[in-house]
């Protein structure tokens, strides 16, 4: 495995930043598998057709690093059906994920498509960048992380409000296990077990 790129856990000082590190822990690890977020279309297998970003250049820049914290599944994925991944910043732990950059505009659209929105609507980025943490509404999804930063440039992800104890665990499916566990080894171009929550099971850690 290729070193990991070091996070700065301290928070940038640039609130409005041109371009951003899009970290993914999830399938948009895989650039085939981001590039239906940024060109648009329908992913081999899926039902699901992608809009795609404004901006449809690929990432300038694709970085392996580590989270602090722990990945973990519940709800249930239309896509790979049974467990969506989630990440909580709050539980001890680590996650393999990988950092994409992208410029803002594109990350507002890559977001737009996880939370189930038309991309082309910009989102304010100062109150994560500023304490961490910016919610934007209940669902899966629609709240952003910030991890720090990375050659002085945001690291940003988005996950779910709540925390890995406070949902069901729900196992993800062995398809989407399998493209998890295939940690991209791309260049670059240019812990624990949670109690059970309120629903019953626990969650699951799953690094790389």
């Amino acid at each position: 495995m290729k070193a990991l790129a070091a996070i700065d856990p301290a928070l940038p000082k640039d609130r409005h930043p041109r371009q951003v590190w899009y970290t993914s822990y999830g399938s948009n690890m895989h650039l085939e598998r981001l590039a239906f977020y940024i060109r648009g279309g329908r992913p081999p297998g899926t039902t699901k057709d992608y809009p795609g970003c404004r901006d449809t250049r690929m990432p300038s820049r694709s970085v392996p690093v580590e989270l602090t914290g722990a990945m973990y599944f519940a709800t249930e994925s239309p896509v790979w059906g049974g467990g969506r991944a989630f990440y909580d910043p709050h539980a001890s732990g680590r996650v393999l994920a990988r950092a994409h950059l992208v410029t803002t505009e594109q990350f507002f659209d890559i977001a737009a498509q996880e939370m189930y929105r038309e991309p082309g609507v910009s989102l304010d980025l100062a109150e994560v960048i500023a304490s961490g943490r910016s919610v934007l509404g209940e669902g899966r999804y629609e709240t952003l992380v910030c991890a720090g930063q990375h050659d002085g440039l945001p690291v940003l992800t988005f996950t779910a409000p709540w925390s890995m104890d406070d949902v069901a665990f729900n196992p993800p499916s062995a398809a989407y296990v399998r493209y998890l566990s295939a940690y991209p080894e791309v260049p670059s171009v240019t812990g624990r077990e949670p109690r059970a929550g309120p629903g019953g099971g626990g969650g699951q850690k799953l690094a790389g």
